[in-house]
């Protein structure tokens, strides 16, 4: 394709509304870590941050950080410090580029964000092992480091139905962690305030899922690569009214390029799901690469994991258990299964792209014949890409490229779709 005729990323305008809300987030972490007030609270992904931040706590979120170490690249240079100190190259690359940045003194905010030098230094750090159990590993060396509380729920695994003793058992754990909150905080645990914030949640949650839910209109106003930008404030800033003002002006913009059949990828032909995480490193090369092919990457279920219709602000404690154990990753593959199959009708897909993480497997569906199983039951034809969500050297470019144009043009000539 000449070069002048490449097709260029529609920009998204609301995101200039959200470069100035992250950094507002880092800036706001950096001054209360320095200026040790308000305290600190490291949390998971899918951790208790609404509890966090009735306690009076500031969040942050490391696994946010490790997605910068892999789309600004710095986690090729950071991983191999954490492997240095005994840390293999084959678990998380979230936690040894973050671990192997700390070593190096370094952090992608520092060239985001003038003035920020360093990741906040905790004063509680809170996980949840939905995610994988290497959170708790990755919290634990820096609780080790500064001496400070870990704290957090052990969940549960292979869940198929959710049932009232999963909820009640995540439920108590969760309560059980207020007396070291409390003691760590200075404030005592007020049940208003909790309501408050999981009741902010689930609003936030609510326009999230309805961003990602445009994306069912044919053409579709925005892809999975934008999903992953404009996830940010649902991750880190849930429970504040910050994120639900965003939302409240991404949604017009994406109805407006709907009502105007604004398409993110100019003469959409195809539409694929990605299931498995982002490759940090490669999201712009990939999107550009589909947007190339007039193929849109409509859904994933990882922009998914942030919609949590659980949450029941008159309930807390029992909703924010049920909704941390309603979570994909943790629920047995037929549920897995179901729920693409949703996905999949409501978006229109026409095939799946399964990432293979080689060194997330707990964010990883195609090792135990997932993918046949859709297609000999939907007949929903699937690749595999190889790679990893930071360590770019599981992943190859040209084989990477190869793969998916040959998967495009198959699927171009069995659905009819325009060359």
């Amino acid at each position: 394709m000449a070069e002048a005729n490449k097709p260029e990323i529609k920009k998204i305008a609301a995101a200039k509304t959200m470069r100035k809300l992250m950094a507002d987030h880092f800036y706001e972490l950096d001054r209360a870590a320095k200026d040790r007030y308000p305290k600190v609270a490291w949390c998971t992904s899918v951790g208790p941050a609404e509890l966090l931040r009735a306690m009076g706590f500031l969040v942050y979120f490391p696994e946010n950080h490790g997605a910068m170490l892999g789309a600004t690249r710095m986690a090729s240079e950071t991983i191999p410090a954490a492997n240095a100190i005994g840390y293999s190259p084959d678990i998380c690359s979230y936690l040894t580029s973050d671990i192997g940045a700390f070593l190096q003194d370094r952090t992608p905010l520092s060239d985001a964000y003038k003035g920020i030098t360093a990741i906040p230094k905790p004063d509680v750090l809170v996980y949840n092992t939905n995610q994988c159990r290497e959170v708790l590993d990755w919290f634990s060396w820096y609780g080790t480091h500064w001496s400070k509380p870990v704290i957090g729920i052990e969940c549960y695994r292979g869940v198929s139905e959710v049932t009232d003793v999963h909820v009640e058992g995540i439920a108590g754990q969760i309560e059980a962690m207020v007396p070291t909150l409390e003691d760590v905080s200075g404030e005592k645990f007020d049940i208003d305030r909790l309501r408050e914030a999981v009741r902010l949640s689930r609003q936030c949650s609510n326009l999230w899922k309805e961003v990602l839910e445009t994306a069912a209109t044919t053409p579709s106003p925005l892809t999975f690569f934008d999903s992953t930008i404009h996830m940010a404030p649902a991750v880190v800033m849930r429970g504040t009214q910050l994120a639900i003002d965003y939302y409240n002006e991404l949604i017009p913009e994406l109805k407006t390029r709907i009502a105007d059949k604004v398409a993110a990828v100019e003469g959409e032909r195809l539409r694929l799901y990605w299931e498995g995480m982002p490759i940090w490193g490669r999201l712009r090369d990939l999107a550009t690469l589909f947007l190339e092919l007039r193929t849109c990457m409509v859904a994933s279920t990882y922009a998914n994991s942030w919609i949590f219709t659980a949450l029941d602000g008159d309930d807390p404690f029992r909703s924010m258990a049920r909704a941390y154990t309603e979570l994909f990753i943790v629920r047995s593959d037929p549920c897995k299964e179901k729920y693409l199959e949703e996905m999949i009708d409501t978006f229109g897909v026409d095939g799946i792209v399964f990432h293979d993480s080689k060194t997330c497997p707990s964010n990883t569906n195609c090792r135990y014949g997932m993918a046949q199983r859709l297609q000999e039951r939907l007949g929903i034809p699937s690749i595999t890409i190889a790679g990893d969500l930071n360590d770019l050297r599981c992943y190859s470019d040209e084989q990477a490229k190869t793969q998916i144009e040959a998967f495009v043009e198959q699927l171009a000539g069995r659905v009819g779709a325009p060359s």
